[in-house]
């Protein structure tokens, strides 16, 4: 069964129509020619893209993000205000000793801070380490020594509860930035707040090659200690065209993106793309309730929504019909990722919410989206469809003699292979060099 576009869907049209032609004619050197640059050709910053371009240009007054917190209220920053910030930021962390290639470590909810905090590390050229706020003590004290943290954005509350008895056995741990405290500590614990206050908000971004580390993502893969996955500024080629052609952005959309910067799907999706193409994202900090999720799809007007398949699942288990309750006409484009999206949640979806529900896969190796189902492209319920444009992806048979061959025929099970060598590419798991 293949399921056709539905005319709601293709309201405005897709980014990407003609597959074969757009993968055929596809170059990256094109991508980068989209992207400013740092001024003077001094390299090519995450941040710079993200943010600066924008607040620089025609978008400054135009909403970046837009936070909800637990109880429903909105807080709106748009690109020229998150300039300012993100700038507060790196003077911060500059003015604490903070250089090039050190180890950034948040540890919070899904708060307005974690997101400043994110693009300012990045504008420093420091390493964005981001770690769930539900790890318990000893996964936050793996990841922190193996990544040799040297700072720590969190809040009162799990610093108390989770990072304060792991001080001693983490020596390059010297700062603590506590968002939602108002007075200095002792032991180098600051109150973010007062630094943010007095900090300058204009700040130049030192030369930036393409190659910097930019984020350090760790994966326990499934084996073993965590791995901390090297990601770096060139990636941002790859989160640019993504959006573009895996998600569908267009200049006015408004876009949810309900994962935690904790995993990849966060920061990449949740953070970086939608700001590079200058919409505005929907950051939610409350977990997953399903009359509120219907609630912010309605009441913030959500065109993109990039969820995952057992929040889909979950959606599935509700005994009433959203589309009776809500009113999700503006919701364009749904995507999915993190785990197989069975067929019956795609069939859910053209049934229940009226759109299809779009299957694409990754991971945190990879750094970006590598095969999607595309808007204006039908969809197969159960495959997680076709390769972006300047992937190469094959299937392998791996033979008895240690050589391995391509399985070009349907239904016969094999190994994904991709051809190294896109933007976002892992590029090596730290103090690992031999893996």
């Amino acid at each position: 069964m293949t399921l056709a576009n539905l005319d709601e869907e293709m309201a405005i049209t897709p980014n990407l129509l003609d597959y074969e032609m757009s993968y055929a004619t596809f170059d990256w050197s094109a991508i980068r020619a989209e992207l400013a640059g740092l001024p003077g050709g001094a390299g090519l910053n995450i941040a710079y893209e993200a943010v600066d371009r924008h607040a620089l240009g025609a978008k400054r007054d135009h909403t970046a993000f837009r936070f909800l917190d637990k109880d429903g209220n909105a807080a709106d920053i748009t690109y020229a205000e998150l300039k300012q910030q993100t700038d507060c930021f790196a003077n911060v962390l500059e003015g604490l000793g903070i250089a090039k290639g050190d180890r950034v470590f948040t540890l919070t909810g899904r708060l307005p801070a974690l997101y400043i905090a994110a693009l300012g590390i990045l504008k420093r050229r420091a390493v964005f380490c981001p770690l769930f706020s539900a790890f318990g003590p000893e996964p936050i004290f793996q990841r922190m020594e193996k990544g040799q943290a040297r700072l720590l954005i969190t809040t009162e509350q799990l610093y108390e509860t989770k990072v304060k008895l792991l001080r001693d056995r983490l020596p390059h741990l010297e700062t603590i930035l506590i968002v939602d405290r108002l007075e200095h500590g002792d032991q180098g614990i600051y109150a973010l707040p007062l630094l943010m206050a007095a900090a300058s908000d204009q700040y130049t971004i030192g030369p930036t090659d393409p190659e910097t580390m930019a984020v350090l993502h760790f994966t326990s893969g499934t084996t073993g200690m965590p791995k901390g996955a090297i990601h770096v500024h060139q990636a941002v080629l790859h989160h640019y065209m993504t959006a573009r052609y895996a998600l569908d952005l267009h200049p006015d959309d408004i876009f949810w993106c309900t994962a935690d910067p904790g995993w990849v799907t966060g920061t990449s999706y949740g953070i970086i793309a939608p700001l590079l193409h200058g919409v505005t994202a929907i950051v939610d900090e409350a977990e997953f309730n399903a009359r509120r999720w219907y609630q912010i799809l309605e009441d913030y007007g959500v065109t993109v929504w990039y969820t995952a398949p057992t929040a889909i699942r979950r959606l599935m288990r509700l005994e009433f019909d959203p589309t009776e309750e809500y009113d999700l006409s503006q919701l364009r484009f749904i995507a999915s990722v993190g785990e197989p999206l069975n067929p019956e949640a795609v069939v859910w979806g053209r049934e229940v919410l009226k759109r299809t529900i779009h299957d694409n896969w990754w991971q945190t190796e990879t750094g970006g989206i590598m095969i999607a189902n595309f808007a204006g492209q039908p969809v197969k319920p159960g495959s997680m469809g076709r390769p972006l444009p300047g992937i190469e992806a094959t299937i392998l048979r791996r033979n008895d003699d240690g050589t391995v061959s391509i399985i070009d025929q349907p239904n016969v099970d094999g190994d994904l292979a991709l051809k190294p060598g896109w933007p976002a590419m892992f590029r090596g798991y730290l103090h690992d060099d031999a893996r």
